[in-house]
């Protein structure tokens, strides 16, 4: 079975980098969080995928869990920057590379409140099927 993990993070990563409107709210999007980053930024955080195949291909039904970070007061910033994620990826198209018929859905928003009083935490999930492309 084929596994869509980096190239799907690769995806998303790109789609969200390319996109100026986000990158006008954010310092950045991350993998790994640079020492000192100034915020506000969003980061990259875990996929999870099972198996998702039709009768004579193979696909997968992937988790992408992303996180946005802010110090303003409120959760206001942080959803500003939520919708500009959503707009990116919420039923747009995504090229991974090695799959096709590949959708993105939003799954679920949950605003946190992180152990450092100043900080504002969004997480947000989104589900993606794909079918291994097959040459």
């Amino acid at each position: 079975m084929a596994t869509g993990l980096w190239p799907l993070q690769e995806a998303v990563y790109a789609k969200l980098t390319a996109d100026a409107a986000l990158m006008g709210l954010v310092t950045g999007v991350f993998d790994e969080v640079p020492e000192e980053q100034p915020f506000p930024y969003v980061t990259l955080g875990s996929i999870t995928e099972v198996p998702d195949d039709a009768h004579d291909r193979q696909g997968l039904t992937a988790q992408v869990v992303l996180h946005v970070w802010s110090k303003y007061r409120g959760y206001r910033e942080a959803a500003q920057i939520l919708a500009a994620v959503d707009a990116v990826l919420d039923r747009k198209p995504l090229a991974v590379d090695g799959f096709t018929d590949i959708s993105v859905a939003q799954a679920q928003h949950q605003s946190m409140r992180d152990s450092d009083p100043t900080i504002r935490h969004i997480n947000v999930q989104y589900r993606v099927w794909m079918t291994v492309q097959t040459n």
